[in-house]
Formats: structure tokens, C-alpha cells, sequence
């Protein structure tokens, strides 16, 4: 599938774990959206209650539906990777349970597999085999798109290129070594650890820690500038393990020019081969929901 263009009318649902978006997707646009927030705590029975109260109004319109949600998804079922977010959530039958609520065949993916898979088909990836779409955000996600096909591994962990790991600044908040202790990826380079980083320098948060760095604040910069660097590393690993070609960065810090310069310019510093093309995503917060009716209407 290159494009939007299709005559099926698809439900797309996206649940997140601050709110919950639905919309129609229908001759290349989104339409008809509604949305509301996550119900908090956001426990399975909770949640899948909203998503049905939010998708319902729209539902006779359309002939299946495809759902983008964060969490380990395989075979339409969701386990959560941060348990704090989404308690209670071990192995939920979703894509099944929104599939009755709904009266329509529905399909289920994480949330940055969507959007992988949106950006692939309708946006910065479109034309290329090897793809990895990559969103620095609350947290950090990703999703691969190898041979043209969306990477959808049995256990669901599929591209989790946050949970990697690599040296550990600010777990304790205090400097190590180099090559000392290991940590998550998005312990260090996400919205969230930068905001961490942030309040070390009297700042409110990762974007007022952007903003300082772009201003050309060194202190500021050498953060932001980590986190970037971590970010290109864990591209050009791919790279070379993958053959990935094209990287397509999303999400609030990703999505920044500033940000993106950065990655560049540490990816720069690799061997060639494993430089892919690294742009920013075309389709912004639209991506999840746009990949998730293009999966389901297939």
C-alpha cells in the first residue's frame, strides 16, 4: 500500500494513556473526529468502556476498524510495558473485545508500529523498503518497516528501541563513567528524562530545556545534545543490523528542527553505510491513527 486513496470506510481508534482519539479514514482523509481523555486510572475495563463510548456515533459508517495502542501488542492482544500507565493490563484480549463491542472486524498494533506503518504508506516513508519510523516523546518508540512488510514480532516486542540500552547518566542523577552503568534509552533521551535534566538548570521542562539549548545555552546544549547523540547511535545500530535506509523522527522533542539537526550531526560521525536518511515524519500526531485504519483495511 502506497497512499491513502482507498473507497472502505475505516475506523481508526488510537488510545493513549493521557487521552483517546477515533476518526473516519476515508478517500485519504481523517474525518469526523472525536476524542476524549483516557479514564484514569486507566484499567482494561475502563478504558475499552471509553474507546466503545467514543467509537460507537462513528461506527455505522464504517466497514472494520484498526486500533493504535501503547503496550506489547500480539495477535490483537495488549500487555503493558509501563504498568503504571495502563494497570492491570496482562494479555487483554482488545482488538476482540472492540470487535464485538463495535460489530466489526477489528485489528490491533502498538501505537509506534501505527505510526510506522501511516509514515510508510502516507508519509516520509513512502518509496523506501527498509523504514524505521522513531517518536522521542514522553518516551521513546519505534516500528520497522523491512522488505516493504511492518516487522510484527510474535511477543510483541517488535522494535522497542526505547528499552535498549546504553551508558546511564541521570538514572541517579549524578554522572558515571562513559562505559558505567546501563540504562533504557528513553531513561535518558525522552521528553520526560530531559525534563529531569531540566530541573538540574533551574528549568521548568524539556521544552524550555530545548528552547535554552537552541539559544545557544551550553549547559542546555550538552543535554540535549546527549540525548540526540544517543538517539543517532541507536540509528546507526539499526542500520547496521537492519539495512534500514530511511528514519522519518516524531514526536514532541523529535519533531523539533533543532533536535533533528543534532541527530544529524552525531550520525555523521558513523561509517557511511550506517548513516540512513534521517527526516522528520510527515504526519505528525495523525500518523498513529492513520496507520492503524490503513493496517486494519489492508
Amino acid at each position: 500500500m502506497s497512499s491513502l486513496s482507498t473507497s472502505l470506510p475505516l475506523l481508526a481508534l488510537d488510545i493513549g494513556g493521557t487521552s483517546m482519539r477515533a476518526a473516519l479514514l476515508q478517500e485519504g482523509h481523517l474525518t469526523r473526529r472525536v476524542e476524549a481523555r483516557t479514564p484514569k486510572p486507566s484499567t482494561p475495563d475502563a478504558v475499552i468502556a471509553a474507546a466503545l463510548e467514543l467509537a460507537m456515533p462513528l461506527a455505522p459508517a464504517a466497514a472494520v476498524v484498526g486500533v493504535a495502542c501503547a503496550g506489547a501488542v500480539a495477535s490483537g492482544r495488549v500487555t503493558a510495558t509501563a504498568a503504571h500507565t495502563f494497570p492491570g493490563w496482562t494479555d487483554i484480549a482488545l482488538a476482540e473485545r472492540l470487535s464485538v463491542g463495535l460489530s466489526l472486524p477489528c485489528s490491533a498494533l502498538n501505537d509506534a508500529r501505527a505510526a510506522a506503518w501511516g509514515e510508510y504508506a502516507a508519509g516520509a516513508g513512502r518509496g523506501s523498503s527498509e523504514f524505521m519510523f522513531v517518536t522521542v516523546s514522553t518516551g521513546v518508540g519505534a516500528g520497522l518497516v523491512l522488505n516493504r512488510q511492518l516487522h510484527l514480532a510474535a511477543n510483541g516486542l517488535d522494535a522497542e528501541l526505547g528499552f535498549v540500552s546504553v551508558p546511564a547518566q541521570w538514572t541517579a542523577g549524578q554522572a558515571v563513567p562513559p562505559l558505567g552503568a546501563l540504562g533504557p534509552l528513553e531513561f535518558e533521551t525522552s521528553g520526560t528524562a530531559l525534563g529531569g535534566q531540566a530541573q538540574t538548570l533551574n528549568l521548568p521542562d524539556a521544552r524550555a530545556l530545548a528552547d535554552a539549548a537552541e539559544a545557544g545555552d551550553a549547559a542546555a546544549d550538552a543535554m540535549y545534545r546527549r540525548s540526540a547523540s544517543l538517539i543517532a547511535w541507536k540509528v546507526a545500530d539499526t542500520a547496521a543490523l537492519l539495512g534500514v535506509t530511511k528514519v522519518a523522527l516524531g514526536g514532541s522533542v523529535g519533531l523539533r528542527q533543532g533536535y533533528l539537526a543534532r541527530v544529524r550531526e552525531s550520525l555523521a560521525l558513523f561509517p557511511l553505510r550506517y548513516q540512513p536518511h534521517i527526516v522528520h515524519a510527515e504526519l505528525g500526531v495523525d500518523a498513529g491513527l492513520i496507520g492503524a485504519g490503513l493496517w486494519a483495511g489492508r
